[in-house]
């Protein structure tokens, strides 16, 4: 038993340090009886969300004398997911114009397409972050998994409403897939969190020495305190302008025009004007930035919903798979109206996406903070029904968020997190913002029920930090999504918040809801949260990294 003992030791020690090199003493796997090998196998995966799919990937290392330590089971488990992400990936192409699936919604299987494909991505990004062995990539890691996980359940909610004989085949791949990819999340150990401290820090507009001379002198000259020295070169931007004054008419053409997998920033400068179209980044456009005149000034208007025959992911007004997405001084809007739906302005599943000024406008599902980090600072986000929703890790500050009156029989709720493993490093952050309603609600708000958020997954997790509460708001703050589910798993936090609506005085009693203190609430820091200080100071936004 000597040897099974050294095995238990050498993964515990290896998970809890994330220690990559086998241990000292290398007993190799022959050396090992092969049923104590198993074992601790099997001792190893019962931890995982999957055990047998665990065992599965991870019994192949017994016959090729692999070493048993954290760092191979992993990239095993890694390995196991893309395999079945290739299958995947065929069925998918297969379904593509097939009468086998029959869409009722438009763009189910596109839908499915493209968020597979973010999900290779991931994974073959995660493996090469996790083989580096370096602990600061351990969040990265995290996000790309979590993001992949994600993207199965957006899939299988289009797939829901589509029919025909390939749709449970299809549905079965995903399932199998996606088990390799929860098991492999739930390997990756958690970065040590920052110490913390109460200082509030501010990180105002300035940039770190690897930000190019162009693109610092370009983001300069669209900053408030403008000076000659700061002047860009036209030719370095792309402009849109209606009255063909620039390069573009549209917004979609000057996306097009730019390159594809820039490591450079890509500066379109929307002249004002009213937009009528729907913008998509795809995830090969990155790193483009958005300047408008003003919210107010340069707007991007769609009209597609539900209602009209679209996923509630293809709905989006502007829809953001790019990573390292920046916009200034844009509005977007989905002018469906309450009628239609779920209908969505902005979806945002690019990571490192940060909107600076802006603002989203709808009813029911404004904002679709789908997946990855995301920033949101001085923004309008107004709507009705779940308005702030998705699954991103995703901090909001000194936002205004502003609820509109609902079709009669309706309530108001602000957010709908749809974290659904506790291994996710997801959730909704709202800090220092002002949580307001529009005047006709206001107006009727003894006629309908106002709440700050519901859970549209078990492991939903929303805070409000530093934040004014109107009036509005119901006492009990909180509802429910679907009889008790989720209420003990949930995390849901309200921090130092201030005005007639923040009395917690008769919140819900529900075991997943928190009244914080400052550790707690630090956790949903700009810092902690999304690792704004590895990102965030190369945008020229101004952020406070902590509470």
């Amino acid at each position: 038993m000597a040897s099974l003992s050294f095995l238990r030791v050498c993964l515990v020690f290896s998970a809890i340090f994330f220690s990559f090199k086998t241990c000292s003493s290398k007993p190799t796997t022959s050396s090992l009886n092969t049923n104590i090998y198993i074992t601790s196998i099997q001792t190893f995966c019962n931890s995982t969300p999957y055990p047998d799919a665990c065992f599965d990937s991870l019994k192949l290392s017994i016959s090729i004398n692999i070493s048993p330590n954290i760092l191979n089971f992993l990239l095993q488990s890694l390995n196991s997911a893309i395999s079945e992400a290739g299958k995947l990936t065929n069925l998918l192409y297969q379904a593509s114009g097939n009468s086998n699936i029959i869409e009722k919604q438009r763009g189910t299987v596109q839908d499915c397409r493209e968020l597979h494909q973010i999900t290779l991505n991931s994974l073959e990004k995660s493996v090469s972050k996790i083989k580096t062995g370096d602990s600061k990539n351990l969040a990265d890691a995290r996000a790309y998994l979590s993001a992949a996980l994600t993207n199965k359940n957006t899939c299988l909610e289009g797939l829901d409403s589509a029919s025909g004989p390939l749709k449970p085949t299809i549905q079965n791949s995903i399932f199998s897939t996606y088990k390799h990819v929860s098991n492999s999340l739930s390997m990756v150990p958690r970065p040590i969190p920052k110490k913390k401290n109460k200082n509030k820090n501010r990180r105002l507009l300035g940039f770190p020495r690897w930000v190019s001379r162009k693109d610092r002198r370009i983001m300069r000259h669209f900053k408030d305190d403008d000076d000659d020295d700061d002047q860009y070169n036209p030719s370095e931007v792309i402009t849109v302008a209606q009255d063909a004054s620039g390069n573009f008419s549209t917004i979609t053409d000057a996306i097009n025009f730019a390159p594809n997998n820039s490591y450079d920033r890509v500066m379109i400068y929307v002249v004002a004007g009213i937009y009528q179209e729907n913008v998509e980044i795809p995830s090969y456009k990155t790193n483009i930035v958005l300047l408008g005149d003003g919210s107010n000034a340069t707007v991007i208007i769609g009209s597609r919903s539900v209602a009209d025959g679209w996923t509630t992911f293809r709905s989006a007004t502007v829809a953001i798979s790019g990573d390292g997405f920046l916009a200034r001084d844009i509005g977007i809007q989905n002018t469906a109206g309450p009628a239609k739906h779920q209908a969505t302005a902005l979806r945002v599943n690019g990571d490192f996406a940060a909107f600076y000024r802006c603002s989203f406008s709808g009813y029911q599902d404004t904002l679709y903070v789908h997946s990855f980090r995301q920033f949101y600072r001085e923004c309008d986000i107004s709507g009705t029904i779940d308005y702030i929703f998705g699954n991103a890790a995703v901090v909001l500050q000194s936002c205004n968020i502003i609820s509109r009156l609902p079709m009669s029989g309706q309530f108001t709720v602000i957010t709908a997190q749809s974290r659904d493993s506790p291994d996710e490093d997801t959730g909704i952050s709202i800090q220092n913002c002002s949580v307001l309603s529009e005047e006709d609600l206001s107006e009727n708000s003894g006629n309908v029920k106002n709440y700050l958020g519901r859970p549209w997954r078990v492991y939903s997790r929303t805070v409000f930090l530093e934040s004014y509460i109107g009036d509005f708001i119901d006492p009990s703050g909180w509802t429910k999504w679907s009889g008790d589910e989720g209420l003990d798993t949930l995390y849901y936090g309200e921090y130092e918040n201030y005005g007639p609506g923040s009395s917690t005085d008769d919140r819900v009693a529900w075991p997943g809801y928190h009244i914080m203190d400052y550790y707690e609430a630090s956790n949903f820091s700009a810092s902690e949260f999304i690792t704004a200080d590895e990102w965030l100071d190369s945008t020229s936004f101004p952020y406070d990294d902590d509470i």
